[in-house]
């Protein structure tokens, strides 16, 4: 995952009401109101909340053929599979230094 995707990302996660739709949104596609009502958030707020989510390519919003009005959004699974990786690469960083450490602190002195 190139680094400015990766910080779009994590950017979007760091809003604990963006990560409660991302919870909620791992359910079931809702629509905005849905969203707000379940966050507790008005709807200019969430609007706010899901216009950054789609930005950072986190949530994807559809309308259906029979009422283009109605917005309906869904998570895409792409930067949660990306960020998952990366995190995969760091713990696999972390857990080779820690052993590395580990070895260095028992070696007979």
């Amino acid at each position: 995952m190139p680094s400015a995707a990766l910080d779009r990302t994590l950017a979007a996660l760091a809003d604990p009401h963006r990560r409660r739709v991302v919870e909620l949104l791992r359910e079931r596609p809702r629509r905005a109101g849905e969203l707000a009502l379940a966050a507790g958030l008005t709807a200019p707020a969430m609007s706010r909340h899901l216009r950054t989510l789609r930005e950072s390519g986190l949530v994807e919003e559809t309308s259906p053929a029979f009422d283009t009005r109605v917005r309906v959004y869904q998570l895409r699974p792409e930067p949660m599979v990306h960020l998952l990786r990366w995190l995969e690469e760091s713990e696999r960083m972390w857990t080779a230094q820690l052993a590395a450490f580990k070895a260095h602190l028992e070696a007979p002195g």
